[in-house]
């Protein structure tokens, strides 16, 4: 017998977006399962390709690298994180991402807090390298 609350699992086969750069799927949003403290999801970025940089006014944002390398810069300085390592940006903090091994980077993210509009969200701080596709839909009701 079904309380009618039980957990909504969402696919790993939800579109992608390649606007930053990589290939980013947000899995557990405030659409996709209604969400209302957070999102998250995935990111694969093929070798010597780059998430563009950006920041988030009002979240931070946790990575877990699960396989391949990654250089990433924050506020102008560079690191270089493996995989199985983690690493939190803070909200306002500047990042980019770029894959440094000869394999492609694929990592768990997850933003929270939520922004108070979807649109207040990400802030580009750099040209993206697909600027005419659509930002993941991430929004829904609160």
């Amino acid at each position: 017998m079904s309380t009618g609350n039980a957990p909504k699992v969402v696919a790993a086969d939800v579109a992608s977006n390649n606007r930053q750069g990589g290939e980013i799927k947000a899995l557990l949003t405030p659409h996709s399962v209604g969400a209302t403290a957070g999102f998250t999801g995935t990111q694969r970025i093929r070798p010597g390709d780059r998430i563009a940089e950006h920041y988030h006014p009002y979240s931070d944002e946790f990575i877990y690298l699960v396989e391949g390398e990654l250089r990433i810069t924050v506020d102008g300085e560079e690191q270089d994180l493996a995989a199985d390592e983690a690493v939190m940006f803070r909200r306002g903090q500047r990042h980019r991402l770029v894959s440094t091994g000869s394999t492609p980077a694929f990592l768990v993210y997850h933003i929270s807090p939520l922004a108070p509009r979807p649109e207040l969200g990400h802030v580009d701080t750099e040209p993206v390298p697909n600027p005419d596709s659509q930002p993941p839909r991430v929004g829904g009701p609160r």
